[in-house]
């Protein structure tokens, strides 16, 4: 269950950190709102999650899942650059999360 609240509050982070981009510097209120939700709901995600699973392991997957799924979005659908460089650092990040999980013994 803390792997599952784990990437939930990850998918979160995604949401509040296009949400930051989004609200144009704070003025657009209802993406304010949405974006200070999914962070509060973010946030006290990751901390149940560190009930269970070590606090390196679960700060490293939770930035790892908001840093990889936030940069493909920006790529995919804000006009972020896309190179060859990006993708490969992209996968090395998918990589270190899928590793963390495997090692743990949560």
């Amino acid at each position: 269950m803390s792997w599952l609240m784990l990437s939930v509050a990850g998918l979160l982070e995604i949401v509040w950190a296009l949400g930051l981009k989004l609200s144009a510097g704070f003025t657009r209120p209802w993406i304010v709102l949405m974006t200070l939700l999914a962070m509060v709901a973010s946030f006290a995600l990751l901390g149940l999650a560190m009930r269970q699973l070590p606090v390196g392991t679960a700060y490293a997957v939770w930035t790892g899942i908001g840093a990889l799924g936030t940069a493909l979005a920006g790529m995919l659908w804000l006009g972020d650059a896309t190179s060859p460089g990006r993708v490969i650092s992209l996968l090395l990040i998918f990589i270190g999360i899928i590793g963390l999980k495997l090692s743990s013994s949560a």
